[in-house]
């Protein structure tokens, strides 16, 4: 049996969320920035996955480090949406779900490189 990952499970219910607020991006039209939040908020999960099934912690802490990255990206489209008001959607939720997830990734990718180094 598996063991079960928070991260890869926050990621996975995160990924939903961003599909769904990219539907409701789409019916206000706006399919510029929406489409760049669908790419880099559902590829967390997916880098995720793959590092979960890594072949070497070298492989992991680099896959963790793609996720990292996607999710400050994420991140940062959802504050420019948020800001530049083109949408009257509220992004406050997902913003702090993006920003936990950043969080929990940066703090895997540094204890696995802490690890590695000891």
């Amino acid at each position: 049996m598996m063991k079960k990952s928070i991260v890869k499970d926050k990621s996975f219910e995160f990924a939903l969320l961003i599909v769904e607020l990219y539907k409701k991006l789409q019916s206000h039209k706006e399919f510029v920035i929406s489409k760049q939040l669908l790419r880099s908020g559902t590829s967390i999960g997916a880098n995720i996955n793959e590092a979960i099934a890594a072949e070497s912690k070298a492989d992991f802490i680099h896959k963790m480090s793609i996720s990292s990255k996607e999710a400050r990206e994420t991140l940062y489209w959802l504050e420019l949406l948020d800001e530049s008001r083109f949408v009257n959607i509220d992004f406050s939720q997902t913003k702090a779900k993006c920003a936990e997830l950043v969080r929990l990734l940066t703090s895997i990718v540094k204890t696995s490189k802490l690890k590695t180094h000891n």
